[in-house]
Protein backbone atom coordinates (compact mmCIF):
# COMPACT_ATOMS: atom_id res chain seq x y z
CA UNK A 1 0.00 0.00 0.00
CA UNK A 2 1.24 3.39 -1.10
CA UNK A 3 2.13 6.16 1.83
CA UNK A 4 0.53 9.33 1.73
CA UNK A 5 2.17 12.18 3.24
CA UNK A 6 2.09 16.62 3.53
CA UNK A 7 4.90 18.13 2.17
CA UNK A 8 4.82 22.45 2.15
CA UNK A 9 6.39 23.33 -0.68
CA UNK A 10 7.32 27.00 -1.98
CA UNK A 11 5.91 28.02 -5.00
CA UNK A 12 8.75 30.55 -6.05
CA UNK A 13 12.05 28.35 -5.35
CA UNK A 14 10.62 25.14 -4.81
CA UNK A 15 12.35 24.44 -1.54
CA UNK A 16 9.97 21.66 0.95
CA UNK A 17 9.62 22.62 4.70
CA UNK A 18 8.61 20.55 7.20
CA UNK A 19 5.60 22.79 8.35
CA UNK A 20 3.76 25.70 6.95
CA UNK A 21 5.24 29.34 7.36
CA UNK A 22 4.60 32.86 6.13
CA UNK A 23 7.63 33.64 4.86
CA UNK A 24 10.17 31.02 2.70
CA UNK A 25 13.48 30.80 4.78
CA UNK A 26 15.15 30.15 1.51
CA UNK A 27 14.12 32.77 -0.99
CA UNK A 28 12.13 35.30 1.60
CA UNK A 29 9.13 35.04 -0.47
CA UNK A 30 6.07 35.91 1.57
CA UNK A 31 2.66 33.97 1.67
CA UNK A 32 4.43 31.54 -1.32
CA UNK A 33 4.58 27.95 0.59
CA UNK A 34 1.62 25.91 -0.08
CA UNK A 35 0.84 22.11 1.33
CA UNK A 36 0.57 19.26 -1.17
CA UNK A 37 -0.01 15.92 -0.75
CA UNK A 38 2.60 13.37 -1.80
CA UNK A 39 1.72 9.74 -2.56
CA UNK A 40 4.64 7.72 -3.06
CA UNK A 41 4.70 5.04 -5.57
CA UNK A 42 7.04 2.32 -7.18
CA UNK A 43 9.55 4.80 -9.24
CA UNK A 44 8.84 4.29 -12.94
CA UNK A 45 11.43 5.43 -15.73
CA UNK A 46 10.71 7.01 -18.98
CA UNK A 47 13.50 5.00 -20.91
CA UNK A 48 12.57 1.73 -20.19
CA UNK A 49 11.81 1.38 -23.17
CA UNK A 50 13.96 3.27 -25.09
CA UNK A 51 17.66 2.43 -26.65
CA UNK A 52 19.78 3.90 -25.03
CA UNK A 53 23.82 3.46 -24.96
CA UNK A 54 25.88 2.63 -22.68
CA UNK A 55 27.19 5.84 -20.64
CA UNK A 56 30.57 5.50 -18.89
CA UNK A 57 32.74 8.28 -17.21
CA UNK A 58 35.37 10.05 -19.73
CA UNK A 59 38.17 11.52 -18.89
CA UNK A 60 37.87 15.76 -19.57
CA UNK A 61 40.96 15.71 -21.78
CA UNK A 62 39.71 12.86 -23.93
CA UNK A 63 36.66 15.09 -24.48
CA UNK A 64 36.30 16.54 -27.93
CA UNK A 65 34.72 19.48 -28.25
CA UNK A 66 35.45 20.09 -32.00
CA UNK A 67 33.19 17.55 -33.17
CA UNK A 68 29.90 18.99 -31.38
CA UNK A 69 28.03 20.30 -34.66
CA UNK A 70 24.63 22.70 -33.77
CA UNK A 71 21.47 22.42 -35.31
CA UNK A 72 20.84 25.40 -37.58
CA UNK A 73 17.47 26.45 -38.22
CA UNK A 74 18.02 29.10 -41.09
CA UNK A 75 16.63 32.04 -39.30
CA UNK A 76 19.55 34.14 -38.42
CA UNK A 77 17.93 36.14 -35.30
CA UNK A 78 16.85 33.03 -33.88
CA UNK A 79 20.49 31.39 -34.16
CA UNK A 80 22.44 34.14 -33.09
CA UNK A 81 20.43 34.75 -29.75
CA UNK A 82 20.70 30.59 -29.35
CA UNK A 83 25.00 31.73 -30.06
CA UNK A 84 25.11 29.85 -33.44
CA UNK A 85 21.98 27.09 -33.32
CA UNK A 86 21.00 24.56 -31.49
CA UNK A 87 22.77 22.30 -29.93
CA UNK A 88 21.69 18.80 -29.47
CA UNK A 89 20.69 17.57 -25.97
CA UNK A 90 19.67 20.89 -25.05
CA UNK A 91 16.83 21.93 -23.48
CA UNK A 92 15.24 25.80 -23.96
CA UNK A 93 13.09 27.57 -22.17
CA UNK A 94 10.62 29.79 -24.11
CA UNK A 95 8.25 32.10 -21.98
CA UNK A 96 5.89 35.41 -23.24
CA UNK A 97 2.59 36.89 -22.65
CA UNK A 98 -0.37 34.48 -24.54
CA UNK A 99 -0.94 35.45 -28.20
CA UNK A 100 2.41 37.07 -28.40
CA UNK A 101 3.81 34.40 -30.53
CA UNK A 102 5.36 31.47 -29.08
CA UNK A 103 4.11 29.12 -30.70
CA UNK A 104 4.02 31.19 -34.40
CA UNK A 105 8.09 30.62 -33.61
CA UNK A 106 8.62 27.25 -32.99
CA UNK A 107 6.14 26.18 -36.26
CA UNK A 108 8.14 28.32 -38.20
CA UNK A 109 11.60 26.98 -36.78
CA UNK A 110 10.07 23.22 -36.93
CA UNK A 111 9.61 23.55 -40.47
CA UNK A 112 13.27 25.34 -41.56
CA UNK A 113 15.27 22.32 -39.56
CA UNK A 114 16.09 18.87 -40.69
CA UNK A 115 14.60 15.98 -39.06
CA UNK A 116 11.54 14.92 -37.50
CA UNK A 117 9.92 16.67 -34.81
CA UNK A 118 7.31 16.13 -32.18
CA UNK A 119 5.09 19.33 -31.34
CA UNK A 120 3.46 18.21 -28.56
CA UNK A 121 0.28 20.73 -27.19
CA UNK A 122 -1.89 20.78 -24.09
CA UNK A 123 -3.76 23.34 -24.60
CA UNK A 124 -4.70 23.19 -28.38
CA UNK A 125 -6.03 20.99 -30.37
CA UNK A 126 -5.00 19.86 -33.64
CA UNK A 127 -7.23 21.23 -35.77
CA UNK A 128 -6.55 24.85 -34.09
CA UNK A 129 -2.38 23.96 -34.76
CA UNK A 130 -3.64 23.12 -38.52
CA UNK A 131 -4.94 26.63 -38.92
CA UNK A 132 -2.10 28.25 -37.91
CA UNK A 133 -0.04 26.16 -39.64
CA UNK A 134 -1.88 27.34 -43.02
CA UNK A 135 -1.69 30.35 -42.04
CA UNK A 136 2.35 30.77 -42.36
CA UNK A 137 2.38 28.53 -45.14
CA UNK A 138 3.91 25.78 -43.25
CA UNK A 139 5.49 22.63 -44.85
CA UNK A 140 7.33 19.63 -43.92
CA UNK A 141 6.12 16.05 -44.29
CA UNK A 142 8.26 14.88 -41.03
CA UNK A 143 6.09 16.83 -38.74
CA UNK A 144 4.20 15.02 -35.68
CA UNK A 145 1.66 16.81 -33.98
CA UNK A 146 0.02 15.06 -30.52
CA UNK A 147 -2.82 16.15 -28.11
CA UNK A 148 -1.61 14.80 -24.67
CA UNK A 149 -1.02 16.08 -21.23
CA UNK A 150 -0.29 12.83 -19.61
CA UNK A 151 3.77 12.83 -19.38
CA UNK A 152 3.98 9.07 -19.22
CA UNK A 153 1.81 8.66 -22.59
CA UNK A 154 3.69 11.46 -24.13
CA UNK A 155 7.00 9.27 -23.25
CA UNK A 156 5.50 6.35 -25.17
CA UNK A 157 4.98 8.32 -28.30
CA UNK A 158 8.33 9.54 -27.75
CA UNK A 159 9.77 5.93 -27.93
CA UNK A 160 7.82 5.39 -31.57
CA UNK A 161 8.57 8.35 -33.67
CA UNK A 162 12.09 8.85 -31.79
CA UNK A 163 12.21 12.48 -33.17
CA UNK A 164 15.03 14.65 -33.75
CA UNK A 165 13.21 17.57 -31.83
CA UNK A 166 10.50 17.74 -29.10
CA UNK A 167 8.32 20.90 -28.61
CA UNK A 168 6.23 20.72 -25.28
CA UNK A 169 2.82 23.56 -25.30
CA UNK A 170 3.34 24.51 -22.56
CA UNK A 171 5.49 22.87 -19.63
CA UNK A 172 2.70 24.07 -17.16
CA UNK A 173 0.09 22.11 -18.87
CA UNK A 174 1.98 18.41 -18.64
CA UNK A 175 1.30 16.20 -15.42
CA UNK A 176 2.59 13.06 -14.36
CA UNK A 177 0.40 10.11 -12.88
CA UNK A 178 3.17 9.25 -10.24
CA UNK A 179 2.79 12.89 -8.49
CA UNK A 180 -0.49 12.75 -7.09
CA UNK A 181 -0.76 17.03 -6.94
CA UNK A 182 -3.10 19.54 -9.02
CA UNK A 183 -1.79 20.32 -12.42
CA UNK A 184 0.93 22.89 -12.49
CA UNK A 185 1.98 22.60 -9.16
CA UNK A 186 5.44 22.83 -8.39
CA UNK A 187 5.92 19.07 -7.88
CA UNK A 188 4.10 18.51 -11.09
CA UNK A 189 6.14 21.17 -13.04
CA UNK A 190 9.71 20.04 -11.35
CA UNK A 191 9.11 16.12 -11.93
CA UNK A 192 7.81 16.15 -15.33
CA UNK A 193 10.66 18.92 -16.46
CA UNK A 194 12.91 16.77 -14.83
CA UNK A 195 12.32 13.60 -17.18
CA UNK A 196 12.22 16.07 -20.13
CA UNK A 197 15.93 17.13 -19.44
CA UNK A 198 16.97 13.57 -18.51
CA UNK A 199 15.70 12.32 -21.87
CA UNK A 200 17.25 15.04 -23.97
CA UNK A 201 20.37 14.58 -22.24
CA UNK A 202 20.51 10.59 -22.70
CA UNK A 203 19.14 10.80 -26.65
CA UNK A 204 21.21 13.89 -27.38
CA UNK A 205 17.27 15.24 -28.50
CA UNK A 206 17.08 19.02 -28.12
CA UNK A 207 13.64 19.91 -26.38
CA UNK A 208 12.04 23.18 -26.15
CA UNK A 209 9.22 24.06 -23.54
CA UNK A 210 6.85 26.62 -23.64
CA UNK A 211 6.06 28.71 -20.63
CA UNK A 212 3.58 30.80 -18.85
CA UNK A 213 4.29 34.27 -17.98
CA UNK A 214 2.41 35.78 -14.78
CA UNK A 215 1.02 39.16 -14.32
CA UNK A 216 4.60 40.75 -13.22
CA UNK A 217 6.38 39.38 -15.80
CA UNK A 218 7.86 36.39 -14.22
CA UNK A 219 8.21 32.89 -15.67
CA UNK A 220 5.11 31.29 -14.15
CA UNK A 221 6.01 27.98 -11.83
CA UNK A 222 8.95 27.85 -9.63
CA UNK A 223 12.20 29.60 -9.81
CA UNK A 224 13.77 25.91 -9.63
CA UNK A 225 12.29 25.88 -14.13
CA UNK A 226 14.75 28.67 -14.68
CA UNK A 227 18.27 26.78 -13.07
CA UNK A 228 17.10 22.91 -14.35
CA UNK A 229 17.02 24.19 -18.26
CA UNK A 230 20.07 25.24 -20.53
CA UNK A 231 18.46 28.19 -21.57
CA UNK A 232 15.80 30.92 -20.93
CA UNK A 233 14.49 33.06 -23.92
CA UNK A 234 11.93 35.91 -23.12
CA UNK A 235 9.16 36.87 -26.02
CA UNK A 236 8.61 40.22 -25.72
CA UNK A 237 6.27 42.65 -27.60
CA UNK A 238 2.85 44.44 -27.28
CA UNK A 239 -0.23 42.98 -29.09
CA UNK A 240 -1.13 46.65 -30.27
CA UNK A 241 2.48 46.75 -31.97
CA UNK A 242 3.79 44.27 -34.90
CA UNK A 243 7.09 43.86 -33.92
CA UNK A 244 8.30 41.48 -30.86
CA UNK A 245 11.70 40.70 -29.53
CA UNK A 246 13.30 37.23 -28.50
CA UNK A 247 15.67 38.14 -25.58
CA UNK A 248 18.46 35.49 -24.08
CA UNK A 249 18.24 35.64 -19.93
CA UNK A 250 19.92 32.67 -19.78
CA UNK A 251 22.26 30.52 -22.12
CA UNK A 252 24.57 28.09 -21.22
CA UNK A 253 25.96 28.08 -24.68
CA UNK A 254 26.36 31.30 -25.75
CA UNK A 255 26.45 34.87 -24.53
CA UNK A 256 23.02 36.17 -22.29
CA UNK A 257 21.29 39.11 -23.18
CA UNK A 258 21.14 38.71 -27.13
CA UNK A 259 17.82 40.31 -28.74
CA UNK A 260 16.40 39.14 -32.17
CA UNK A 261 14.01 41.42 -33.59
CA UNK A 262 10.90 40.19 -35.42
CA UNK A 263 7.91 41.78 -37.07
CA UNK A 264 4.51 39.83 -36.85
CA UNK A 265 2.04 39.56 -39.87
CA UNK A 266 -0.20 37.57 -41.41
CA UNK A 267 1.83 34.69 -43.12
CA UNK A 268 3.67 34.92 -39.13
CA UNK A 269 7.02 36.14 -37.62
CA UNK A 270 9.44 38.02 -40.26
CA UNK A 271 13.17 38.73 -39.73
CA UNK A 272 14.22 42.75 -38.77
CA UNK A 273 16.93 42.96 -40.95
CA UNK A 274 17.93 46.29 -39.96
CA UNK A 275 16.34 46.90 -36.16
CA UNK A 276 17.85 50.37 -36.07
CA UNK A 277 15.21 51.75 -38.36
CA UNK A 278 12.48 51.07 -36.01
CA UNK A 279 14.16 52.29 -33.20
CA UNK A 280 14.58 55.58 -34.57
CA UNK A 281 12.00 57.41 -35.64
CA UNK A 282 11.86 60.53 -38.39
CA UNK A 283 15.33 62.64 -38.02
CA UNK A 284 13.56 65.44 -39.74
CA UNK A 285 11.47 65.91 -36.89
CA UNK A 286 13.41 68.47 -34.29
CA UNK A 287 11.81 68.55 -31.25
CA UNK A 288 13.41 68.96 -27.69
CA UNK A 289 13.67 65.89 -25.22
CA UNK A 290 14.89 63.25 -27.80
CA UNK A 291 18.09 61.81 -27.75
CA UNK A 292 20.24 59.14 -29.68
CA UNK A 293 21.83 56.32 -27.15
CA UNK A 294 23.94 53.70 -28.62
CA UNK A 295 23.43 50.52 -26.82
CA UNK A 296 25.00 47.18 -27.14
CA UNK A 297 22.40 44.06 -26.31
CA UNK A 298 24.95 40.86 -26.46
CA UNK A 299 27.15 41.52 -29.35
CA UNK A 300 25.06 43.53 -31.53
CA UNK A 301 25.09 47.76 -30.91
CA UNK A 302 21.71 49.45 -31.32
CA UNK A 303 20.81 52.96 -31.90
CA UNK A 304 17.41 53.33 -29.20
CA UNK A 305 16.20 56.73 -29.23
CA UNK A 306 15.32 58.03 -25.86
CA UNK A 307 12.93 60.56 -25.29
CA UNK A 308 11.70 62.53 -21.97
CA UNK A 309 9.08 65.18 -20.88
CA UNK A 310 10.04 67.35 -18.22
CA UNK A 311 7.13 69.51 -17.01
CA UNK A 312 5.73 71.38 -14.01
CA UNK A 313 4.49 68.97 -11.46
CA UNK A 314 0.38 69.34 -11.22
CA UNK A 315 -0.13 67.29 -8.18
CA UNK A 316 1.68 68.20 -4.48
CA UNK A 317 3.93 65.38 -5.68
CA UNK A 318 6.47 65.50 -8.59
CA UNK A 319 6.30 62.45 -10.94
CA UNK A 320 8.88 59.98 -11.72
CA UNK A 321 7.96 57.32 -14.89
CA UNK A 322 10.18 55.39 -16.90
CA UNK A 323 9.19 52.77 -19.46
CA UNK A 324 12.24 50.60 -20.79
CA UNK A 325 14.48 51.65 -18.30
CA UNK A 326 15.04 51.37 -14.64
CA UNK A 327 12.90 53.51 -12.62
CA UNK A 328 15.79 53.72 -9.66
CA UNK A 329 18.48 54.57 -11.91
CA UNK A 330 16.20 57.45 -13.82
CA UNK A 331 16.05 58.84 -9.67
CA UNK A 332 20.03 58.49 -9.43
CA UNK A 333 20.40 60.15 -12.75
CA UNK A 334 17.49 63.13 -11.53
CA UNK A 335 20.01 63.47 -8.21
CA UNK A 336 23.08 63.88 -10.15
CA UNK A 337 21.64 66.85 -12.53
CA UNK A 338 19.85 68.37 -9.06
CA UNK A 339 23.39 68.27 -7.21
CA UNK A 340 26.21 68.19 -9.75
CA UNK A 341 24.81 70.24 -12.56
CA UNK A 342 22.61 72.70 -10.99
CA UNK A 343 19.38 71.61 -12.93
CA UNK A 344 16.27 72.83 -10.56
CA UNK A 345 14.16 69.59 -11.69
CA UNK A 346 13.12 68.38 -8.01
CA UNK A 347 9.54 70.02 -8.37
CA UNK A 348 9.08 68.72 -11.81
CA UNK A 349 7.23 66.13 -13.32
CA UNK A 350 9.48 63.68 -15.33
CA UNK A 351 8.79 60.69 -18.15
CA UNK A 352 11.44 58.63 -19.75
CA UNK A 353 10.37 56.87 -22.41
CA UNK A 354 12.83 54.07 -24.64
CA UNK A 355 10.80 53.74 -28.07
CA UNK A 356 10.81 50.76 -29.58
CA UNK A 357 9.31 48.49 -26.41
CA UNK A 358 12.73 47.03 -25.63
CA UNK A 359 14.33 47.35 -21.91
CA UNK A 360 17.66 48.65 -21.60
CA UNK A 361 19.93 48.01 -18.91
CA UNK A 362 22.97 48.82 -20.53
CA UNK A 363 24.52 52.01 -18.46
CA UNK A 364 26.26 53.55 -21.61
CA UNK A 365 22.70 54.93 -22.26
CA UNK A 366 23.07 57.34 -19.31
CA UNK A 367 24.43 60.24 -21.66
CA UNK A 368 21.34 60.12 -23.98
CA UNK A 369 19.03 59.87 -20.66
CA UNK A 370 20.75 62.88 -19.14
CA UNK A 371 21.10 64.61 -22.79
CA UNK A 372 17.15 63.78 -23.02
CA UNK A 373 15.59 65.20 -20.17
CA UNK A 374 18.41 68.72 -19.52
CA UNK A 375 17.06 69.05 -24.06
CA UNK A 376 13.16 68.97 -22.39
CA UNK A 377 13.69 71.43 -19.22
CA UNK A 378 15.51 73.98 -21.53
CA UNK A 379 13.41 73.16 -24.39
CA UNK A 380 16.12 73.25 -26.76
CA UNK A 381 16.36 70.44 -29.49
CA UNK A 382 19.60 67.99 -30.24
CA UNK A 383 20.33 67.67 -33.37
CA UNK A 384 19.62 64.52 -34.56
CA UNK A 385 23.33 63.61 -35.85
CA UNK A 386 24.40 63.11 -32.53
CA UNK A 387 24.84 60.00 -30.70
CA UNK A 388 25.63 59.41 -27.45
CA UNK A 389 27.47 56.50 -25.57
CA UNK A 390 28.39 56.91 -22.07
CA UNK A 391 27.94 55.66 -18.75
CA UNK A 392 27.53 58.81 -15.55
CA UNK A 393 29.07 58.05 -12.06
CA UNK A 394 27.69 59.55 -8.63
CA UNK A 395 29.89 62.56 -8.94
CA UNK A 396 29.22 63.76 -12.37
CA UNK A 397 32.27 62.39 -13.71
CA UNK A 398 31.52 60.34 -17.44
CA UNK A 399 33.02 56.81 -16.89
CA UNK A 400 34.24 54.78 -20.23
CA UNK A 401 31.91 52.05 -22.12
CA UNK A 402 32.41 48.82 -23.48
CA UNK A 403 33.28 47.83 -27.32
CA UNK A 404 33.81 51.73 -28.21
CA UNK A 405 34.82 50.42 -31.77
CA UNK A 406 31.72 48.13 -32.68
CA UNK A 407 29.58 51.27 -31.43
CA UNK A 408 31.43 54.20 -33.27
CA UNK A 409 31.30 51.82 -36.17
CA UNK A 410 27.80 51.22 -36.40
CA UNK A 411 26.95 55.08 -35.79
CA UNK A 412 29.06 55.65 -38.92
CA UNK A 413 27.22 53.31 -40.96
CA UNK A 414 23.87 54.75 -40.35
CA UNK A 415 25.20 58.42 -40.93
CA UNK A 416 25.54 60.24 -37.57
CA UNK A 417 27.98 63.01 -37.84
CA UNK A 418 29.36 62.86 -34.50
CA UNK A 419 29.73 60.81 -31.92
CA UNK A 420 29.68 61.94 -27.74
CA UNK A 421 31.41 59.83 -25.23
CA UNK A 422 33.60 59.83 -22.54
CA UNK A 423 37.26 60.81 -22.15
CA UNK A 424 38.14 56.98 -20.91
CA UNK A 425 37.93 55.46 -24.05
CA UNK A 426 40.80 56.98 -25.85
CA UNK A 427 42.15 53.80 -27.77
CA UNK A 428 42.23 54.54 -30.94
CA UNK A 429 39.04 55.90 -31.96
CA UNK A 430 40.58 59.09 -33.07
CA UNK A 431 40.85 57.31 -36.42
CA UNK A 432 37.38 56.96 -37.49
CA UNK A 433 36.17 59.34 -40.28
CA UNK A 434 32.77 60.29 -37.48
CA UNK A 435 33.70 63.24 -35.52
CA UNK A 436 34.04 62.18 -32.01
CA UNK A 437 33.38 64.55 -28.78
CA UNK A 438 34.75 63.42 -25.22
CA UNK A 439 33.69 64.61 -22.09
CA UNK A 440 35.15 64.31 -19.00
CA UNK A 441 31.98 66.09 -16.57
CA UNK A 442 28.62 66.57 -16.46
CA UNK A 443 29.19 70.35 -16.73
CA UNK A 444 30.84 69.74 -20.39
CA UNK A 445 27.94 68.02 -21.58
CA UNK A 446 25.82 70.98 -20.88
CA UNK A 447 28.69 73.69 -22.13
CA UNK A 448 28.82 72.19 -25.06
CA UNK A 449 25.03 71.18 -26.29
CA UNK A 450 23.06 73.47 -24.24
CA UNK A 451 25.11 76.59 -23.75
Amino acid sequence: MSKIKNSFVCENCGVEHSKWKGQCSFCKEWNSIVEQIIKDQPTKSWSNNYDLKEIIPTQLDNVDINNEKRILTNDSEFDRVLGGGIVPGCVILIAGEPGIGKSTLLLQVSSKINGSVLYVSGEESLTQIKIRSNRINFKKSDFYVLNETDSEKIFHNITKIKPNLLIIDSIQTVTSSLISNSIASVSQIRKCTSDLIDFAKKTNTPVFLIGHITKDGSIAGPKVLEHMVDTVIQFEGDQEVNYRIIRTNKNRYGATNEIGIYEMNESGLKIVKNPNKYLISNKNIKKSGHAIGCSIQGIRPLMIEVQALVSSAVYGTPQRSATGFNSKRLNMILAILEKRAGIQIGSKDVFLNITGGINVDDPSIDLAVISSIISSHENIPIDRNICFSGEIGLSGELRGISKPKERLSEAEKLGFNLFVTSNSNIDNLDKSKIVIKKLDQIEDLIEFLFR
